[in-house]
């Protein structure tokens, strides 16, 4: 096991592509891998003939549902792009892949309008540490200068946005650009390399506006380079682009270049940045704590393959690992069954893999993404994977064919696998089956998956609601279980005293049992018949927060049984709970929601409209712009806030939420679930 290869030559980078939904970074990845020569021709996402977005459901769609991973060689240097979904219900797979990554570009579009999404995911590149370029796409669209889209985009950024290019316009059209670094002037050429041409004369005095701002932006973390500009000393440029690698490196500033991903224009200048400023692997497992181990990769995805099996995409951190190998890992250890090389969904097998490189890695049963994998039998220290964010949108499912319960288990085992922000949940109270997630659309995808590769179909089901039901005042009730067919009969005699409980009590059964009138060994009985009886109350729900007391009784010597005292219960509670004036419980959530502080008011009313209450608002902590809203919502009134939620706030709200507490449901609203609830039943 050697050193690794940042440290002994050039290793791979691992580059990641982020971005709000539509922004381009599909396009963008088709764009680099023609420029580079790993495909003939650039295809177009409208046409479904991209490297990326190859999957049915991402074509069916039209949008990425999941992460594009492509190998390239661009001036002798190896890089792994991942294109990451910009749509937040599919952004958890980003969240997983990107713990590894030297770098990541974020993809933008110069609308004020995006400014939220961009924040989520600059926001969470800051925190995580990792260098970032934001690449402004579309410039052959733009309707506003860059100078006045910069500090409309710099409130999503924590990081200074440092301008490194300015456009060349042309009747309004963006024809080139100027690099301020290199003060050089370039001519786009459509699918092909910019022209160097002359400064146009009338730009000259722009770039040097523009590049004096980006020193003295450079030099607010470089003293030296601070006194130059004071002293009116001409920077070497050398000095320059090593003050752009190493405050990228050290995440102290955001830089900002400029393209067309559609028509391949401003590429090769992305290219040479992540060239020359993106750290190398080495540096990379340093900002991880991985320093100085032997063997390190971290999983970054999890793919069941038709053909292949189980894929674990993996990029490794320090060493190197070949085909065969043994692994280890947090839950026990594999032999690997494959090293590939991936180009979309493509795959080329090859010998091992070194420290940079990003491979599929074959029939590692035990691992799962997010876990630190390594050769050393002692282990690793396992690299911290932000987790799955809560479900916030959920269907019931229900199988066509009861055949096929064994292969659903297996095929959303697998999904999960794929796919941790799904998770499944058999609901005790509903008896329903209910598949959760991040959106409407994410669980539209995951239920086509399920069709598409192990052949299950499900009909969608609105999630119910767990209802419970109470009583209102107590009553003494008896109830005899007698019976007499030959030999030994069955006798069993109780009298219970039911009373209400305070609210989130739950049960509780005593005995005043005196003089034996109840035998001991018959009392447990009893309990276990009224709590059969507690599964399903006068109106046909479970019942909660109520207190039953054993007073009384008879047996007979011969007849009395376990059963007959269980029966017993069982009729004295089916007897007794109707008289106890039952009232409908409905379960209230207490949900924090997250948006842009403009968006408030409208969620506000949203919550009223929901029979919800606020509690309050303030704002969201770390998020210049944001506000949080807590609030407590009937739980039949959050199966669509999410839909609503993210129209409302162009796709950026979200929230959490958890039980609270149940609350007496009454009038017009419990008529109408008790009508549905009994309507069903029958």
């Amino acid at each position: 096991m050697g050193q690794s290869a940042g440290q002994n030559g050039r290793s791979a980078r691992c580059i990641a592509l982020v971005g709000p939904y539509l922004s381009g970074k599909t396009t963008l990845l088709e764009a680099i891998l023609a420029r580079c020569g790993a495909i003939s021709r650039q295809g177009r996402v409208t046409e479904g003939s991209t490297v990326g977005d190859a999957s049915p459901e991402a074509r069916a769609h039209g949008m990425s549902i999941e992460l594009n991973i492509a190998d390239v060689e661009y001036l002798g240097d190896q890089f792994t792009f991942i294109d990451c979904p910009g749509s937040i219900e599919f952004q958890h797979e980003s969240t997983a892949a990107l713990t590894a990554c030297d770098a990541a570009v974020v993809v933008c579009e110069p609308d004020a309008k995006r400014v939220p999404a961009l924040q989520l995911i600059l926001k969470q590149l800051e925190d995580r540490g990792i260098p970032h370029f934001l690449f402004l796409n579309k410039i052959d669209t733009f309707s506003t200068g860059v100078r006045d889209i910069l500090p409309i985009l710099q409130p999503a950024s924590a990081k200074p946005l440092v301008l490194r290019q300015i456009p060349i316009w042309e009747n309004g059209i963006a024809t080139g650009f100027v690099d301020l670094a290199l003060e050089r002037a370039f001519i786009y050429r459509e699918h092909a390399p910019s022209e160097v041409v002359e400064m146009p004369e009338g730009l000259k005095e722009r770039e040097q506006e523009a590049r004096f701002q980006m020193l003295e932006q450079l030099a607010d973390y470089d003293d030296e380079l601070m006194e130059q500009l004071l002293s009116d000393m001409e920077p070497p440029r050398d000095r320059i682009f090593d003050d752009l690698a190493r405050e990228l490196r050290e995440g102290l500033i955001c830089p900002v270049l400029l393209g067309s991903a559609e028509r391949g224009n401003g590429i090769i200048r992305l290219l040479k940045a992540l060239r020359h400023e993106v750290p190398f692997v080495h540096q990379t497992a340093k900002r991880l704590g991985l320093e100085g181990v032997g063997s390190a990769a971290y999983v970054m995805k999890t793919l069941h393959t038709a053909h292949g099996g189980k894929l674990s995409v993996a990029r490794l951190l320090a060493g190197e690992i070949q085909d065969g190998a043994t692994v280890f890992g947090p839950n026990g250890e594999d032999r690997i069954g494959g090293v590939y090389s991936m180009l979309g969904q493509e795959t080329r097998k090859r010998p091992g893999a070194k420290a940079g490189d990003t491979v599929a890695l074959g029939r590692l049963d035990h691992i799962r993404t997010g876990d630190t994998i390594t050769l050393d039998k002692n282990g690793v220290q396992q690299l911290a994977c932000p987790p799955p964010p809560q479900p916030v949108y959920g269907v019931a499912l229900e199988l066509k064919d009861r055949k096929d319960e064994v292969k659903l288990s297996t095929a959303l085992g697998k999904l999960i696998e794929e796919d941790s922000s799904l998770s499944v949940e058999h609901n005790l109270d509903t008896h329903q089956l209910v598949l959760l997630g991040q959106g409407e659309m994410h669980l539209r995808v995951a239920l086509e998956r399920l069709n598409r590769k192990y052949g299950v179909t499900v009909e969608q089901r609105r999630r119910q609601v767990p209802y419970k039901e109470t009583i209102r005042k107590g009553i003494t009730v008896r109830g005899r279980h007698k019976k007499q067919s030959g030999g030994h009969g069955q006798y069993g005699d109780v009298v219970l005293d039911i009373k209400p409980l305070p609210r989130g009590a739950g049960f509780q059964f005593s005995e005043t049992i005196t003089g034996g009138v109840v035998p001991k060994q018959f009392i447990p009985s009893v309990e276990i018949g009224v709590q059969e009886y507690l599964k399903q109350g006068p109106l046909g729900f479970p019942v909660v927060d109520v207190s039953v007391t054993l007073v009384d009784g008879s047996y007979h010597s011969v007849d009395s049984s376990d059963m007959a005292f269980r029966q017993a219960g069982r009729l004295a509670m089916s007897e007794g709970m109707p008289k106890c004036n039952p009232v409908l419980l409905e379960p209230i959530m207490a949900v924090e929601i997250a948006v842009p502080s403009e968006a408030t008011a409208k969620i506000n009313a949203m919550i009223s409209q929901r029979r919800g209450q606020i509690l309050g608002f303030d704002q969201r902590e770390g998020w210049p712009g944001w506000d949080v809203v807590n609030a407590q919502i009937p739980a039949a009134e959050m199966d669509d806030l999410i839909v609503e939620l993210r129209s409302a706030t162009a796709g950026v709200g979200s929230f959490t939420a958890r039980f609270d507490h149940l609350a007496e449901l009454t009038g017009r609203l419990a008529d109408q679930v008790l009508a549905s609830h009994k309507a069903a039943a029958e």
